[in-house]
């Protein structure tokens, strides 16, 4: 048996075995357009089609676990709202859930309720990314704009509060940074109505286009078992049939009372066409979403935001495992405290890391063309991978 792996630059090389058939080894990446960065896949080639597929990670890891331990619980929430760049909010919410659960703590009314919005706005943000770049991967530039249209209403109100674009620090353990600007709900409410009036764009465009229906229906069939094996979450795994959203099944923040309007996304199909179609889905319940918070949050009276802390805040003994349904899926922290003012651990558990295991399942069988279909409908980044 004959390999010949194929690279470029230093990783080019070939390795020789015993006689017979030769397979290829193609790298793609670590920097290639279709890895969404750093993200380096090994693959085994008969010809045109994928014979083994090896993501290989680690490109980007920045140890964000292990800096956990050296800071306070003030500061890890900057580290935590970095590996899912699209995701900054959210991820800074799971920390902050955490530790107000170790501290016993509960937050006020109107906290609860913007956290909520702010969350679903940045669910908005991230989906819009995927709407907008895999059609791009595809061939298709156009709707691209679109989705970038989209992305700076919604980053206008979202910095207008918080003072950041990408990484927004606004969550504090016991509410939020600060009160939010006037007439700023209003803004809101508005920027929602402008990128709904935009999603029907993705529906014609997108979706009622034959080659794009071409490249990705039954293209990258994930099974509802290989779901369950690898750990997938988020849009892919409902879009394989796993009918599983943290939001209803375990409501945490507002979500509780949101029930009537929370849609959950599902399709049987697994396969590309099915994982977009639950993101573009799930991107108009979210601005649904988003308008009831808006809703409840001009009914709520005048009230603090936040909760006055100590200058020293020391969680007390223990351990606790808080977990939300980011865009892209799971995102877990399982903290554990020895009474200091920094955490003896904290473990992330990333949703990105999980989803893109399955490639290892998704690509072997197919050609070398539906690569990138495949590798594009996993929705991940590759921060949330590395963290």
């Amino acid at each position: 048996m004959r390999e010949t792996t194929v690279g470029i630059g230093a990783g080019a090389q070939t390795l020789t075995g015993e006689l017979g058939t030769s397979d290829m080894v193609l790298n793609i990446g670590p920097q290639h357009p279709s890895t969404h960065g750093v993200l380096r896949l090994k693959l085994v080639l008969d010809g045109e089609r994928i014979v083994a597929a090896e993501p290989v990670i680690g490109y980007m890891h920045r140890g964000a676990e292990k800096l956990f331990e050296a800071r306070d619980y003030r500061q890890i929430i900057m580290l935590a709202n970095r590996h899912d760049w699209l995701s900054a909010f959210a991820n800074e919410l799971g920390v902050v859930l955490a530790v107000e659960r170790m501290l016993g703590m509960e937050v006020p009314r109107r906290a609860v309720w913007l956290r909520t919005l702010l969350a679903e706005l940045n669910r908005v943000l991230n989906h819009l990314m995927f709407l907008g770049s895999y059609p791009l991967e595809l061939g298709g530039i156009t709707p691209i704009f679109h989705a970038f249209n989209g992305r700076e209403e919604l980053q206008h109100v979202l910095e207008e509060a918080s003072g950041g674009r990408m990484h927004y620090m606004f969550n504090r353990v016991g509410g939020l940074k600060e009160d939010l600007p006037a007439g700023w709900l209003g803004r809101v409410r508005t920027a929602v109505g402008v990128v709904r009036s935009q999603l029907p764009v993705f529906e014609d465009l997108v979706l009622g286009n034959e080659i794009f229906r071409g490249r990705t229906a039954g293209v990258g069939v994930l099974s509802r078992e290989q779901v369950h094996a690898y750990g997938v979450s988020g849009p892919i795994g409902r879009a394989s049939g796993v009918d599983f959203d943290l939001r209803r099944d375990e409501p945490y923040l507002a979500y509780g009372e949101l029930q009537d309007v929370l849609r959950v996304s599902v399709r049987d199909e697994g396969d590309c066409l099915a994982r977009f179609e639950c993101l573009l889905e799930q991107t108009v319940n979210a601005l649904e979403l988003a308008d009831a918070c808006l809703d409840r949050l001009a009914e709520l009276p005048p009230g603090p935001i936040n909760l006055r802390l100590p200058k020293v805040l020391k969680a007390p003994e223990g351990e606790t495992y808080a977990w939300t349904e980011n865009p892209l899926g799971i995102n877990g922290y399982y903290l554990v405290s020895r009474g200091e003012k920094t955490p003896w651990r904290l473990k992330l558990r990333s949703a990105s890391y999980n989803n893109i295991q399955a490639l290892t399942e998704l690509l072997p069988g197919t050609l070398v063309a539906d690569m990138v279909a495949i590798l594009g409908s996993m929705f991940f980044v590759v921060g949330d991978i590395d963290k």
